[in-house]
């Protein structure tokens, strides 16, 4: 059987968006209203995502890699200082930072695929500014000794929170440790299609960001300083209101899909199966399994396929190898082995709130013929 056998309708997707008659209505009172840009949804949005990162203040902005550079922005982290981050990461991470003119270093990951402080620890020098860890496919980084690093050296935590809505450490929020940066993207967890928030205790960092992101506007044609429209839209923002509104509900579905699904892998000898340690609340953004070397991934992502599985490789190399990163001035290649080892092996499964119990049946069985070869 190949892929354009099985219906469309009939595939298990590895992302699929629920919104629902909730969003319809809330997007309609925005397009009725008049008022598109941004607004009274927008403060709405703004509301929530404090409950869901447990801060003062929450910034919407227009995507969540302007919130990566707004965080910097923020901070004034810039030329001549270092960020410390994961080098096993989406593009937007290492862009914010080199955008700011600031160089890059990286730290090597667990096996839990998060930044290891540690190796966080073996990199800070005098030019270090900040640590950005990345809260990666729903799990938080291990912040309780980032933390500590930070605290004694005097160092700034960025937060790329992008794949964790609601994730949280020993039950503090992520997004509440530092400088915290959220994406809605369409394939997160909660999406506005495009859209992204910061989140943070700081007032005074707060307000400059609303300034910021309104061309330096404080009041209309009151420039306090050189701004960007980094704005979001009321229209984006009603689409995630339901969606965050139901938070809580989306986390627990996820969760026990992910439960499910590692009870049917189990005794599965060919993979590792993620995990969440103690104390760090994951929200399973993506279910990512380890395959044992030797195993050829892309045989195994094409027979899935054929069997009407998706399954993802996030991510198929280390963020510095693209070409445009290679020379870069900015840009340090730290020796980070393990990072670089789960590149090679690593798969992401379906495990969205969309799925039944005879979805994840599929997945696992699915799984296993392509790694029997059958």
């Amino acid at each position: 059987m190949t892929a354009t056998h099985v219906p469309v309708e009939a595939r298990v997707r590895i992302s699929a968006p629920h919104l629902g008659p909730e969003v319809e209505r809330l997007v309609l009172e925005v397009l009725r209203s008049g008022h598109l840009a941004q607004g009274p949804m927008v403060a709405r949005f703004e509301a929530l995502c404090t409950v869901m990162a447990g801060t003062a203040h929450a910034i919407a902005v227009a995507n969540g890699t302007v919130a990566l550079d707004a965080a910097l922005a923020m901070l004034d982290i810039g030329p001549g200082q270092e960020v410390i981050t994961s080098p096993f990461t989406f593009a937007a991470t290492i862009n914010a930072i080199l955008r700011s003119g600031a160089t890059v270093r990286f730290a090597d990951i667990r096996d839990d695929f998060t930044i290891d402080p540690d190796s966080v620890a073996a990199l800070i020098g005098p030019a270090t500014a900040a640590i950005m860890p990345v809260h990666l496919y729903g799990l938080p980084a291990d912040m309780r000794p980032l933390m500590s690093l930070a605290d004694a050296h005097g160092l700034a935590i960025v937060e790329d929170a992008a794949q964790a809505h609601g994730a949280d450490v020993d039950g503090r929020r992520v997004g509440s440790f530092g400088v915290g940066c959220f994406s809605f993207y369409a394939t997160k967890n909660v999406t506005s299609g495009e859209g992204g928030c910061v989140t943070t205790d700081d007032a005074m960092l707060a307000e400059r960001l609303r300034t910021l992101r309104n061309q330096g506007m404080r009041t209309r044609y009151d420039y306090a300083m050189i701004g960007q429209n980094w704005r979001m839209t009321d229209l984006a923002a009603a689409i995630a209101i339901p969606q965050m509104e139901r938070l809580d509900e989306i986390i627990a579905t996820r969760r026990r899909n992910a439960g499910l699904l590692t009870s049917l892998l189990r005794g599965e000898q060919a993979v590792t199966t993620p995990r969440a340690p103690d104390g760090r609340g994951h929200v399973w953004h993506q279910y990512t399994i380890l395959l044992e070397p030797g195993i050829d991934r892309d045989r195994v992502v094409a027979s899935m396929s054929s069997d009407g599985v998706d399954a993802g490789v996030y991510y198929p190399g280390l963020v510095w190898d693209h070409a445009a990163y290679q020379k870069h001035p900015n840009v340090h290649r730290d020796d980070t082995p393990l990072a670089r080892e789960c590149t090679t092996r690593c798969i992401s499964l379906p495990v969205h709130p969309s799925l039944s119990a005879h979805d994840l049946e599929r997945v696992a069985e699915a799984l296993d013929r392509a790694l029997s070869g059958s």
